[in-house]
């Protein structure tokens, strides 16, 4: 017996509108921007569980930031992938950014580094002022991570003080994220042990300050933009990936710190490659007068 056309539900039309699907597809993004969101949070609420005795802390809140580094990642290439940017996800994005690779590594940056430092010693006016300086370096880190993030979303074409080559995918300065890295990245490597030598909390005073002045730059950084996850990949390029991914799954103190400063560094050495080609072939005398005249 053949069923009644009229007994079959309809789907609405509305259901078989792709817009709907659409719509529902721009959530997507803002999830994973909520999850680095959160991650930020957890780190600043394990930074101020931080101490000598329970150093764990410290270096949950790394691992935190390190997780947040790739859902950030995650938030912008599904965002291209769908076609679902929006101003909305955008400003999220950035407000996020600042808690997650600006404050809580900031305070991940001074806890760690810093404020043990006079329970360690005995309080004397240079342990203060090594913590003092290094209370005001944390803070220039967020500071620079912040005033990067305003001008990534204000500037339309932005060129870097070293062009690289035509067609190539560039930061114009070091991103926040990886400037936050840098910071999980040696705390986790030290396995959220906090400083305890005066040496070592100079060196780290100057680290924090490089990868600030890194942030504000006009130098050139990778920004890996151009890999198309969607295009056929070469079969080498997935043996890497994975045999990378079980690195840092079983060695990530150490992959993770390497991976960390050969990126810082790449910065520097794109910068010191781009200034001695500068001086080896000058510009031609015409190019300098039609500089000067116009």
């Amino acid at each position: 017996m053949e069923q009644d056309e009229r007994s079959v539900p309809r789907r609405r039309k509305e259901d078989r509108d792709p817009r709907r699907l659409r719509k529902g597809m721009y959530i997507l993004p803002s999830v994973f921007t909520t999850l680095n969101i959160a991650a930020g949070y957890y780190a600043i609420l394990q930074v101020t569980h931080g101490s000598i005795v329970e150093a764990w802390h410290f270096d949950n809140a790394a691992k935190a930031i390190g997780f947040a580094v790739l859902f950030d990642g995650l938030d912008g290439r599904i965002a291209r992938m769908t076609h679902t940017s929006s101003d909305f996800g955008r400003e999220l994005d950035s407000l996020a950014d600042v808690i997650t690779f600006g404050v809580a590594p900031a305070l991940l940056a001074w806890m760690w580094g810093f404020r043990l430092l006079s329970t360690l010693f005995t309080s004397t006016d240079v342990v203060n002022k090594l913590v003092q300086l290094g209370a005001i370096a944390s803070f220039l880190f967020l500071i620079a991570g912040a005033s990067r993030l305003a001008r990534f979303n204000i500037a339309v074409n932005p060129q870097p003080s070293n062009p690289g080559r035509p067609g190539k995918k560039y930061f114009v300065g070091m991103p926040i994220p990886a400037g936050a890295g840098v910071v999980a990245a040696v705390v986790h490597f030290s396995a959220g042990d906090p400083i305890s030598s005066w040496s070592m909390a100079i060196a780290w005073l100057l680290m924090v300050i490089a990868v600030s002045y890194l942030m504000v730059s006009t130098w050139r950084f990778y920004s890996f933009k151009d890999i198309d996850l969607r295009s056929r990949q070469p079969f080498r390029l997935i043996i890497v990936l994975a045999m990378l991914f079980a690195a840092i799954w079983f060695y990530s103190r150490q992959v993770l710190f390497i991976i960390a400063l050969l990126y810082m560094f790449s910065g520097v050495v794109w910068r010191l490659q781009w200034i001695f080609r500068r001086r080896r072939n000058p510009p031609p005398p015409a190019y300098k007068e039609a500089s000067q005249t116009s």
